[in-house]
C-alpha cells in the first residue's frame, strides 16, 4: 500500500483543522472514515467498482485532499480516465488554494497527481451527439440519463470509456433510445434518431341518415329544448378552463417545491464556498459547493417556469371561463350576462388587455 493512500485518525485531525472544507458533523466524519477504509481496501484487492463508490460516499460526507486524491486514483485504476481526469484536476486545484503548510503536508500527492493526468489526458475518449435537421423544438436529448442542453450538443465532450446510453423523444412522440460504445483516445460522432409523433385521429365517417319510415312505423320521440334558465352539461369552453386551471395549479406547486430546493442548495453552498472555505476568491467552491452551486441553478430555473406556467394557466382559465356565453334570460325580459375579453387601449408603449361585459 502506497503511503500517501494512508489516512489515519491523526493525520484526519489535523486536516480537519486546517482544511478548506467546512468541518462536518462528528458522525459524518466517523461514516466518511468507516467508507474510506473499505473502500480503499476493496480498491487494492482489485474490487475498482465497490471501492470507487465507497471512496466517493466517503468523500461526499467528508471532504478531504487524501479522499479526493485516492478517489481519482481509483477511478483511473477502475479504467475511468475521463472522470480520473476531473478527479485529479479537482484536487490539483485545492493544492493551489492551500497554504504553503497545508501544501507541505500532501507530501508527493500533488507531483504524482500531475503526472497521472499529464499520462490520462491522451486517453479520454470524446463523444459528439446533435440532433438530424428538422428535429421537433423542445426535444429531450439524454446521455446516461441526464439531459444534455442545447449548449452540450454537436461539441466532442469527454467521456469514459465504455458503454453510454442515448436517448431523444420529441413532444408528444415516443422514447427513442440508442447504446453507444467508444474506446479509450476515440473521438465519436452521432447524430441521433428522433421519432415523429403519432398522426391524428382521422374523422369518424359520417353515419347516413335513415330512410323515411314506412306505413306503421313508429316515429321516434322528438328531442325537446332546455327551458331558459334551465342548467346543461358544460361546454367545450367551460372544460377548457377546467384543464386550463388544473395546469396552473400544477405549475404553482411545482414552483413552490423546486423554490424550496434551491433555498436547501443555497445553505449548502455558503457552507462550501468562499470565505467558509477560507478561500481568497470569494467564488471558489469545494466539489460539494460546485455540486450544489449547480443543482440550485437547475431548481431555480424550474422553479421560475413552473410559476410562469402556474399565473398562465390560471389567468387563461379565468378568462375561458367568464368569456363563456350564457343563455338568454327567462321570458320575462331579463338581459342575458355577457362579457368579452380583448385589447382596451393599444399605443406605441405596448397594449392593454381587459374584459367588459354586463352581469
Amino acid at each position: 500500500m502506497m503511503p500517501w493512500f494512508r489516512r489515519s485518525t491523526h493525520l484526519l485531525v489535523v486536516l480537519g483543522s486546517l482544511s478548506l472544507a467546512a468541518p462536518a458533523a462528528a458522525q459524518d466524519a466517523a461514516a466518511a472514515e468507516e467508507l474510506f477504509n473499505r473502500g480503499l481496501a476493496d480498491m487494492e484487492a482489485g474490487r475498482f467498482e465497490s471501492g470507487c463508490k465507497a471512496l466517493a460516499e466517503s468523500e461526499q460526507l467528508d471532504p478531504q485532499p487524501g479522499t479526493l486524491f485516492t478517489l481519482a486514483m481509483c477511478e483511473s485504476r477502475w479504467g475511468r480516465v475521463a472522470t480520473a481526469v476531473t478527479q485529479l484536476g479537482n484536487y490539483l486545484a485545492w493544492v493551489e488554494r492551500m497554504t504553503p503548510a497545508q501544501r507541505a503536508r500532501q507530501a508527493g500527492r500533488p507531483k504524482v497527481a500531475k503526472q497521472e493526468r499529464e499520462r490520462l489526458s491522451p486517453r479520454v475518449p470524446r463523444l459528439s451527439l446533435s440532433l438530424p435537421e428538422g428535429a421537433p423544438p423542445g426535444t429531450v436529448v439524454k446521455r446516461d440519463g441526464n439531459t444534455m442542453g442545447p449548449a452540450a450538443l454537436g461539441v466532442p465532450l469527454p467521456v469514459d470509456p465504455g458503454e453510454h446510453r442515448v436517448s431523444t423523444q420529441a413532444p408528444g412522440a415516443p422514447l427513442w433510445e440508442q447504446t453507444i460504445t467508444i474506446a479509450e483516445g476515440e473521438t465519436k460522432t452521432q447524430t441521433l434518431e428522433v421519432k415523429e409523433a403519432a398522426a391524428p385521429d382521422a374523422p369518424a365517417t359520417p353515419v347516413p341518415a335513415p330512410a323515411s319510415p314506412g306505413p306503421g312505423s313508429q316515429l321516434p320521440a322528438p328531442q325537446t329544448q332546455a327551458a331558459p334558465g334551465e342548467a346543461t352539461a358544460p361546454g367545450g369552453r367551460r372544460t377548457a378552463a377546467y384543464v386550463a386551471g388544473g395546469v396552473g395549479v400544477a405549475g404553482l406547486v411545482v414552483g413552490g417545491i423546486m423554490g424550496a430546493l434551491v433555498l436547501g442548495k443555497k445553505s449548502v453552498v455558503d457552507e462550501h464556498c468562499g470565505n467558509a472555505i477560507q478561500a481568497s476568491n470569494a467564488k471558489a467552491c469545494d466539489a460539494t459547493g460546485l455540486d450544489a452551486a449547480q443543482s440550485g441553478n437547475t431548481a431555480a430555473l424550474v422553479s421560475t417556469i413552473g410559476f410562469g406556467v402556474g399565473l398562465a394557466g390560471l389567468g387563461a382559465a379565468a378568462v375561458l371561463y367568464w368569456t363563456e356565453p350564457k343563455p338568454a334570460g327567462a321570458a320575462t325580459g331579463t338581459a342575458p350576462r355577457w362579457i368579452r375579453a380583448g385589447v382596451l387601449q393599444a399605443g406605441p408603449a405596448g397594449a392593454v388587455l381587459g374584459a367588459h361585459g354586463s352581469f
